[in-house]
């Protein structure tokens, strides 16, 4: 049987034009600094300390530039737990511990972080499936030295934020860590071939308009992009009703459900835009005058 279906190369549709001084450099000309991210543990966390964890955020954040484009990646994937019988100063508790969960399956959690200096035109842009199935034969010209220092000492500055504030921690990623070596797979091969944690080899992609296939893990994809779709209130924790009683209370992040309590491998992707406030403004003003004169 002939395969009538559209067939690309990797390399003529691969969005990226190369990783130079540990950034990610788009066809397009954007840039791209990443990071792991390390989170407490799940239960660990008190209501004072989720609103530190927010604060933290918030005033990281507000140190970048305009046209940033803010990736937080988080991979849930079903593992079993390697116990550690190589240690021979291990206490008896320490062992007991280890031969208790030994093969046990457990969801690992990794999170990363992209931070992406792009431009007006790319931030308001659409990909509508383009950026998927296109490629660039000229690349945008990267912008001016200026810009692309200031940019890298902004996402220096937030990097401190974090890391003072004692609850996370943020460690960059260098050249090796996101295209790999010949020993270990990196950040973008694991991305491809969904294997996180394992050398991976590439597979066949297939995209079509309801579903997307690597090898033979079939990927099903839901998007939260309207309002529409969110509550009408929104807190940075949610009580743990399980794990709660009349006396005390379990808090957990609002986006829990989605996260380790999605007992499946999955990877919950979050984007923030940070555009130009006084622009949308002037924007939002227009529309309205023109409203009030129609």
């Amino acid at each position: 049987m002939r395969n009538t279906a559209k067939t690309n190369t990797l390399e003529r549709i691969f969005p990226i034009l190369s990783v130079e001084n540990n950034c990610i450099v788009s066809k397009q000309g954007d840039i791209t600094v990443c990071y792991k991210v390390i989170l407490p543990e799940i239960f660990t966390i008190s209501d004072k300390e989720y609103e530190m964890i927010h604060s933290v955020w918030h005033k990281a954040i507000k140190t970048l530039p305009e046209f940033t484009v803010i990736h937080k990646q988080d991979w849930f994937v079903k593992e079993s737990y390697q116990a550690d019988f190589k240690d021979t100063e291990q206490s008896y508790l320490s062992r007991s511990f280890e031969r208790h969960f030994n093969e046990r399956p457990y969801l690992n959690h990794s999170c990363y972080l992209f931070i992406t200096k792009t431009t007006k035109e790319r931030i308001k842009s659409q990909s509508n499936f383009s950026s998927l199935t296109r490629g660039e034969l000229i690349p945008k010209e990267i912008r001016d030295k200026d810009t692309v220092q200031s940019f890298l000492e902004a996402t220096t500055q937030l990097e401190k934020i974090v890391n003072d504030s004692g609850l996370i921690s943020l460690i960059k990623l260098s050249e090796q860590d996101i295209i790999g070596s010949e020993e270990r797979s990196g950040l973008l091969e694991q991305y491809l071939t969904l294997s996180p944690s394992k050398r991976g080899s590439l597979q066949d992609i297939a995209i079509s308009s309801d579903h997307v296939r690597v090898g033979d893990n079939r990927i099903s994809m839901h998007t939260l992009s309207s309002t529409d779709d969110l509550p009408t209130e929104v807190s940075y924790l949610s009580r743990y009703e399980k794990l709660s009683t009349d006396k005390s209370s379990m808090t957990l992040s609002f986006s829990s459900p989605v996260g380790l309590l999605l007992n499946c491998n999955h990877i919950y992707n979050q984007y923030l835009f940070i555009e130009n406030s006084d622009y949308n403004f002037l924007i939002i003003r227009l529309c309205t005058c023109y409203i009030r004169n129609y």
